[in-house]
């Protein structure tokens, strides 16, 4: 039998899926960081840090202010719960979660078999292989090599820095913690337990356990969802998510609103997603949180259009460069393009968009985010510029608070 749930209670069940909705804990330490993590099953990678590096963000949306030098020690001290792969894109996942994408390793290797720099770079990649035995783990930086130069204008990586990536694909190398942010790269080996490194989980299997996955961190959704949390594709996934529903994990709903030419599009609740009432939360979300990744997912979800303007030239943006959603509660009220302004010690809102009326009806809160946003970054103040139609009320507001 298949449920039916209005679009409002979808969002609060993907929300609550999510982590938001539950009471901001007292003091923030490492439990209460692996408990999210795991919750999340990833965080994505960016390097942009115009505001904050997006892997910080989606725990300051649901946790509130932390100390990330926590999240630092678990993220990228190896050996440790995690460790870096392939996962949604670039992601933290858990280390025992790494022989799940097994699979996809080797399809890479596949892949890159007939790639004509792999096959013109054999003894680069054996050099490599031998060199990170003798010396690992190691950052492509430290690696002296004759064909270790930057080309291009903006970043350029070098034969060394992309030989490692492609091992890095294959899973023949792990990221070995950061240092600035820059991967430093060890054999497998020299990284993770030989239990994980041992363990063999055929495509299958791995589908069907990243679909439940996917399922829990979602609450509810599309096949399209589901399979998009951990890139999946192929006819596997109607197959696991036949497999899920057969089992009882996954439950037919149809949810008010969601449709594609004028049908209800499938969709299925999680058989342990919360159904709460209410959702309760502030929240500043990176462009790369788990809320806002898959923006079809978010017009539906929230009626929201959203598109990251990053590589936009500036003259054809239309919000700003590093524009957050902020949810107030079950909505997406809002746009802010924010940068901290390390040096002058202030958090620069550059644009503020309402989204209609409820951007202004919330710029109390807002405002109230923004300040505690800013003692997290270690800045003294918010100076909201005049760019966007929420801009002079949110000034008036930080002027308040």
């Amino acid at each position: 039998m298949t449920e039916t749930m209005s679009a409002a209670t979808a969002r609060r069940v993907a929300l609550a899926a999510q982590g938001f909705g539950r009471a901001a804990p007292a003091a923030v330490g490492t439990r209460q960081l692996n408990a999210l993590i795991e919750r999340l099953g990833l965080l994505q990678i960016d390097s942009v840090n115009v505001f904050e590096r997006s892997h910080y963000l989606p725990v300051f949306a649901r946790l509130g202010p932390y100390d990330r030098s926590l999240l630092d020690r678990q993220l990228f001290t190896p050996p440790g719960r995690y460790v870096e792969y392939l996962a949604h894109v670039a992601c933290f996942i858990p280390t025992a979660s790494w022989p799940l994408f097994r699979w996809r390793m080797d399809a890479y290797r596949a892949k890159h078999s007939t790639d004509p720099w792999v096959l013109a770079n054999g003894a680069m990649l054996d050099w490599l292989r031998s060199e990170l035995a003798a010396n690992g783990p190691i950052a492509a930086s430290e690696i002296e090599h004759d064909a270790n130069k930057r080309r291009g204008p903006w970043w350029g990586w070098s034969d060394v820095k992309e030989g490692l990536e492609y091992l890095f694909w294959w899973g023949e190398v792990v990221s070995a913690g950061r240092n600035r942010f820059e991967r430093r790269y060890g054999l497998a080996e020299q990284v993770l337990p030989a239990s994980v490194i041992d363990e063999v989980v055929d495509q299958a299997d791995a589908f069907r356990e990243l679909l439940s996955r996917a399922a829990l961190a979602h609450g509810v959704g599309t096949a399209r969802d589901f399979a998009d949390y951990y890139r999946l594709k192929g006819a596997g996934v109607a197959v696991a998510l036949r497999e899920l529903e057969d089992s009882g994990e996954l439950i037919p709903v149809t949810v008010q609103g969601w449709e594609r030419a004028g049908k209800p599009l499938p969709a299925w609740r999680h058989r342990d997603a919360r159904i709460p009432r209410r959702i309760e939360a502030e929240a500043l979300l990176s462009p790369f949180d788990p809320v806002v990744w898959e923006r079809e997912r978010t017009e539906r979800m929230f009626g929201f259009r959203y598109r990251i303007e990053i590589y936009t030239p500036e003259p054809k943006r239309q919000f700003g460069y590093y524009v957050l959603p902020v949810l107030l509660d079950d909505r997406l009220v809002g746009r802010l393009d924010l940068k901290s302004d390390r040096q002058n010690g202030v958090l620069r809102v550059q644009a503020a968009w309402s989204e209609g009326e409820a951007g202004f009806a919330g710029v109390d809160r807002i405002a109230a985010l923004l300040r505690e946003a800013a003692a997290w970054q270690g800045l003294g103040d918010v100076v909201v510029m005049g760019r966007g139609d929420l801009a002079p009320a949110l000034a008036a507001a930080v002027a308040r608070t």
